[in-house]
């Protein structure tokens, strides 16, 4: 097959310039903070504590389990849903419904405060859904426009796309929450308008990129009349055919592990900089702002990289140096700013090129077919899996602890059976026939 236009790369770009700002502003930046500072009972009592179903967390850790739980609703559900979508060849309008479920949950954010907890994980909950529900429709149009040459090339191009776009948001977001003395509104105003603006470029944004992706080929064929067996029969052929690529098996089962360490970090790292080591809110929000804006030229660079020795020997040396960083990290010093600008530099430099490549390396191992929904729903509830295991374990670790620091440690074990696996999964490729 041959490329799609630049029309068509581009418009399929633009959906993560669309989305990716709920990955910033609600996942990284302004979200985590503002929930950790209103999700109190009492702050004279303790700053950290608060009552959700009768039962008291820890706020950090409450954060991660509505996390885990979007996570696992997306895992359970995906399967069905992209193998239905494959075999009719409508997954534009699921990633319109994913997209529009979760952009309106952002707005919704806006009326979060401390004495509308429920509505506020609710939201949040449904927010991350949308997001990770559509990205497995939005995934699987890689292989549609891109040929096996050129995945890696416009796999990068949609992470800088959503980089730029992100950052660009968050900048407007900046005016109202760090300046919003001047505006005549509180900081909690301005996290709340920020929520609100987020829903609407997502839902705009995503508009524009879903017109100029290209229409799918339905899979099936005949009879649809029992299309919830027939997706279930789908999925079902998928995994038959994974099990004969011994290569393919063996680096979900890598990326499975490395991922569970990539995703808890992307989650959590505005927490574990606020809470643990007492970072100030406008100097966090500068650090995530460098991580996304160091992550362009890195996804490009380790595009690169991966062109000239290889995407498994690469991603190798991108989880050796994520180790690494579990180790800086659980030794950085409390109000330790500078420290953690670094930190956040390194993370950014190999977070976008680690995911880039992830999924690119994917759509290469995969076999030539038009069931592309249907086997990047693996690839999804792969990814979705390792985040609610590592979500959680990262919660509850805090939670018996006491430390977030206990928790980082135990992200370096994932990453270290990911590296073994990845390992293997060159020594089953070099040997295949």
């Amino acid at each position: 097959m041959q490329t799609a236009s630049k029309k068509v790369v581009n418009g399929w770009a633009m959906y993560d310039w669309a989305s990716s700002s709920y990955n910033l502003v609600i996942t990284s930046t302004i979200f985590p903070t503002y929930f950790e500072a209103v999700a109190v009972d009492d702050a004279s009592v303790s700053k950290s504590t608060v009552t959700f179903l009768g039962r008291h967390f820890e706020n950090t850790a409450l954060y991660n389990y509505a996390i885990a739980l979007a996570f696992l609703i997306v895992a359970m559900m995906s399967p069905l849903l992209s193998s239905i979508a494959d075999y009719k060849g409508n997954k534009k309008k699921f990633l319109n419904f994913f997209l529009t479920m979760g952009s309106l949950a952002c707005a919704i954010l806006y009326f979060f405060d401390g004495s509308t907890l429920e509505l506020g994980i609710i939201a949040m909950i449904i927010a991350c859904v949308g997001f990770w529900g559509g990205q497995v429709f939005y995934n699987s149009f890689l292989p549609e426009i891109a040929a096996v040459e050129d995945r890696d090339r416009v796999s990068a191009k949609g992470f800088s796309y959503g980089y730029v776009g992100s950052v660009l948001l968050q900048l407007i977001c900046f005016v109202f929450v760090l300046m919003h003395d001047k505006i005549g509104i509180t900081e909690g105003k301005g996290s709340q308008i920020s929520f609100l603006l987020v829903g609407i470029w997502w839902w705009a944004f995503g508009q524009y990129a879903l017109r100029r992706m290209p229409k799918p080929v339905p899979a099936g064929g005949g009879d649809q009349k029992h299309i919830l067996s027939k997706g279930y029969k789908e999925l079902q052929k998928v995994w038959t055919q994974i099990k004969q690529l011994p290569s393919l098996k063996r680096y979900l089962s890598a990326f499975f592990f490395f991922n569970m360490g990539v995703q808890t970090v992307m989650l959590v790292a505005a927490l574990y900089g606020k809470s643990e080591l007492e970072i100030p809110t406008e100097n966090l929000i500068i650090a995530i702002l460098i991580i996304q804006i160091i992550a362009i030229p890195g996804a490009y660079v380790i595009s690169w990289l991966s062109s000239k020795i290889g995407n498994i020997k690469t991603l190798m040396i991108l989880v050796s140096m994520w180790i690494a960083m579990c180790f800086v990290a659980y030794t950085l010093p409390k109000g330790g700013i500078y420290e953690f600008y670094a930190l956040g530099a390194a993370v950014g430099f190999i977070m976008g090129g680690i995911q880039s490549l992830s999924r690119s390396t994917y759509a290469k191992l995969m076999p030539e077919t038009k069931d592309t929904v249907s086997f990047f729903s693996f690839y999804d509830v792969t990814e979705k899996m390792a985040a609610v295991i590592g979500i959680f374990s990262f919660g509850l670790i805090t939670e018996l602890s006491g430390s977030q620091r206990n928790s980082i440690m135990a992200l370096a074990i994932f990453f270290v059976i990911g590296l073994l696996l990845l390992f293997y999964t060159k020594a089953v490729k070099e040997n295949a026939p």
